[in-house]
């Protein structure tokens, strides 16, 4: 079986490369731009251990350059996309919303195009949790009405539309990941705690939102990609499906940042105003994801965080 991974050696697609190819009947071609949204460095790292693998190939290549990504697809008969390529960052979105026009929606559209032309069985590519928005009543579902808030979660909201009419009308099976603040080795310095945790290394100041009072569904990349797998592998009775891939289980960002003050040190703290693009609670329902792949034991925070703050302590200054 052959697969393509787009954003190979992000967070995400980085563990996922990794988990795919400790099975011998898979062959992994990655693709990646290596921008430098966030350390090129830590990304040079990933790929530097995806390419001992035997059965990994690695292609720089931006999505949004239809030409380029026709030849992959031409020379090589994929049976599964996964696209996990995309401009990250909710508050980037605000300095430069263009980026996410690019990459999140023309880029998206290459693939979804590409993926009819050469018959792929199925296509999954990541969503968010931020196409909810503010939202009263929780957990929430999958069903739930969207209202994101910032051009990162507009564009995960037009990915979703986009794939739901390709699936109608070409037959393709498309599959939408809804991701809730994954965290864990090898994550973005971008990302809280990863972030919190580099400020009190070279002595920063670490500018907390709201007193830290907003509440996510942290989820561990571990049972991130545990889940992934199973997904990947299971039958689809609908042309299009969207999950939350979510913990169930949310916690307040003071909660965390206290445990990491701990664990590993406090920086220097700024408080200031909650953001009006930022929601105040993710907490998502992941019934939809447990019934099809049967997937139930969930890392709690204490145990992901000490594994987080571990892998920091040796990894941190390479990065």
């Amino acid at each position: 079986m052959k697969i393509l991974v787009t954003g190979c050696v992000g967070f995400i697609g980085f563990h996922l490369c990794e988990s795919l190819l400790n099975n011998k009947n898979i062959e992994v071609l990655g693709v990646d731009n290596l921008n430098s949204y966030y350390s090129i460095r830590l990304k040079k790292l990933r790929l530097s251990l995806l390419k001992k693998k035997k059965k990994f190939k690695f292609y720089k290549i931006d999505i949004s350059n239809c030409s380029k990504l026709k030849k992959i697809f031409k020379k090589n008969k994929f049976d599964i996309v996964i696209n996990l390529a995309a401009q990250a960052g909710v508050r980037y979105s605000i300095i430069n919303p263009i980026e996410y026009v690019s990459s999140n929606i023309l880029g998206f559209s290459n693939i979804l195009d590409l993926s009819k032309k050469y018959k792929i069985q199925k296509l999954f590519y990541a969503s968010s949790s931020s196409v909810y928005g503010d939202q009263k009543g929780f957990p929430i579902k999958e069903n739930r009405k969207l209202f994101p808030k910032n051009m990162y979660s507009l564009s995960k909201k037009n990915n979703e539309e986009i794939a739901e009419i390709y699936s109608d009308h070409y037959g393709i099976k498309t599959v939408g990941l809804r991701f809730f603040t994954v965290y864990g080795e090898w994550g973005r310095p971008d990302m809280l705690m990863l972030k919190y945790m580099m400020a009190k290394m070279n002595d920063k100041v670490f500018i907390i939102n709201n007193k830290g009072n907003h509440y996510r569904d942290f989820t561990y990349i571990g049972d991130v990609i545990k889940i992934l797998i199973k997904l990947i592998f299971s039958k689809m009775k609908k042309k299009h499906e969207v999950f939350n891939i979510c913990s169930n289980n949310p916690m307040s960002v003071k909660f965390v940042l206290n445990r990491i003050n701990e664990l590993f040190g406090k920086p220097k703290i700024k408080f200031k105003k909650k953001l009006k693009i930022e929601v105040y609670k993710t907490h998502g329902d992941n019934t939809k994801i447990k019934k099809i792949t049967g997937f139930k034991k969930f890392t709690d925070i204490e145990t992901g965080l000490l594994q987080l703050v571990n892998w920091s302590k040796k990894h941190l200054k390479k990065i």
